[in-house]
């Protein structure tokens, strides 16, 4: 492959750089959060002074049910791809629906494994 190939991604490397580098720039410059200002300790999203622990302990359960959350959303991410392009593997001849089905499957038997666990269960 030459350089030329790589171009466009590193013009969108070099864009997402950039404007990351802008937004944290403007963002220190111009924020609430900036130059000594009081509101970093006070209640500016609601007006109301906190009460007790500002910062609480988060149960387990949330942090487990997030990261099923993010798995399940990863494997919405992996099966668009496979639709869009599962007419063009018919076409080359292409066996696709076995992975599919075994992807899903995988899926589905860890899925049946947390709910016997009872990982979906909030409260205990």
């Amino acid at each position: 492959m030459t350089s030329a190939a790589y171009l466009p991604f590193l013009i969108q490397a070099a864009l997402a750089a950039g404007i990351t580098l802008v937004v944290i720039v403007v963002s220190h410059l111009f924020g609430q959060r900036s130059r000594g200002s009081k509101i970093k300790d006070s209640a500016y999203e609601c007006g109301v002074p906190a009460e007790g622990l500002i910062h609480t302990r988060f149960s387990v359960k949330f942090f487990v049910t997030a990261l099923l959350f993010m798995l399940f959303d990863l494997e919405v991410v992996i099966l668009v791809p496979w639709t869009f392009i599962y007419r063009e593997f018919l076409a080359h001849g292409i066996p696709i629906l076995g992975p599919v089905l075994f992807f899903l499957g995988v899926l589905v038997l860890g899925l049946v494994y947390e709910m016997k666990k009872g990982a979906l269960e909030w409260e205990k």
